[in-house]
């Protein structure tokens, strides 16, 4: 991980020339984990609910697993920019300003972010970025802004690579280090290089979430083929968490976690922290899973194999362990199996076999296997013996 980020911050590329040692180069070595907004309270946001959610973060342990983000999304400004064209905290749900939040939520150990959109307007209507780059990252660098998500509604229809290049350079040249979140829903494959060179540490990948099922299976899909372009301060984004927000049971909740994991993708929370059930926050605190996540070695999971409703998915890990994933995205139980030959550890005469989630250890000679419950996972971490 040192080695990774030393070489992260020796040189980024912004549209042609070089800036040495930029101030946000190497900021996330690992997929940043923490909370967003709006999967759960869309515009219904204030000062009030963000002091008690960073205290929940905290209070909930959180924080401690790896939470590190407490980020604001869409309509948090007020409608109109000031005098001197920068942009507004909304009166009434911010009525001090945004710096006594942040300040609130860097007290507790969390860092903080912000939405803003590479258009005239956010999705929501409020002030847009485009053609205030500059004065908009000078605000964000005085509130204190850890974490940027940069959206792409109503934009003037020039590439994006040139909307979220301005950006880019905008906040580094605000001197402060924010990690940029290009949610650009993955239309101008920012992965393919531009997301790297405007300096992006993660690009979305898909279109919206939705709380449920069929909607995060489908954004699943969307990831495959895509492993190559992931890794340490460049992550491809699926799009925010779902769990806990009611719409799938809690064996969906728990796939839909695990599969985020193996993906490296950003684990990013968008329930109601003061509320959280024990099965929710069983879900997001589960350290072994989100190990897969976080393993220095960054590399994204992959489909090692589809069988139509069942799938095996694997994702080497940095000590020479593998993640292997059974999903049964059926109506009805299934047995999955697969020889641990083909997930790519070494030969060997028995296996160690970890479940991720019942926490049980056994051991093997060549073979995983498990009854997969309908719309569930099994999920193991394997090595050699």
């Amino acid at each position: 991980m040192a080695v990774a980020g030393l070489l992260a911050s020796a040189v980024v590329v912004v549209g042609g020339p070089v800036a040495a040692r930029s101030v946000s180069a190497g900021l996330a070595p690992t997929p940043p984990m923490g909370w967003n907004s709006w999967n759960r309270f869309g515009c219904d946001i204030g000062e009030q609910m963000v002091r008690e959610t960073a205290d929940a973060m905290v209070a909930s342990g959180m924080r401690d697993a790896g939470y590190t983000y407490l980020n604001l999304d869409d309509c948090w400004m007020a409608r109109g920019r000031d005098e001197q064209g920068r942009l507004v905290p909304d009166p009434v749900k911010f009525p001090n300003g945004l710096k006594p939040v942040v300040d609130y939520v860097h007290e507790r150990g969390l860092k903080f972010g912000v939405y803003a959109d590479a258009g005239s307007t956010t999705c929501a209507g409020y002030p847009g970025s485009l053609g205030h780059e500059q004065v908009d990252a000078r605000s964000f660098a005085e509130w204190g802004v850890d974490y940027l998500k940069y959206d792409n509604c109503n934009n003037d229809g020039s590439p994006a690579a040139e909307r979220y290049g301005k950006m880019g350079r905008a906040l580094r040249e605000s001197g402060r280090p924010v990690v940029f979140g290009i949610c650009e829903w993955g239309h101008e494959r920012p992965w393919e290089g531009w997301g790297r060179r405007v300096g992006g540490h993660l690009w979305r990948t898909t279109r919206d979430i939705a709380d449920s099922w069929a909607s995060w299976t489908a954004l699943l899909d969307l990831q495959v083929g895509l492993e190559e372009h992931s890794g340490p301060n460049a992550w491809n984004d699926p799009d925010m968490l779902e769990v806990g927000n009611g719409g799938m049971a809690e064996h969906e909740d728990r796939a839909h976690f695990t599969m985020w994991a193996l993906l490296n993708a950003p684990l990013i929370a968008g329930n109601d922290l003061r509320v959280m059930s024990r099965p929710t926050k069983d879900i997001l605190l589960d350290r072994d899973v989100i190990a897969v996540n976080q393993d220095w070695g960054g590399q994204q999971g992959s489909r090692l194999r589809d069988d139509g409703e069942q799938e095996v998915w694997t994702k080497p890990m940095s000590d020479g362990s593998a993640a292997v994933v059974l999903l049964n995205r059926g109506l009805s139980d299934r047995e999955i199996g697969i020889t641990v030959e083909v997930i790519g550890l070494p030969s060997a005469s028995k296996y160690r076999v970890f479940d991720l989630w019942t926490k049980q250890e056994e051991e093997t000679a060549d073979e995983l296997h498990a009854r997969v419950p309908a719309h569930s996972v099994v999920a193991y971490r394997v090595w050699l013996m």
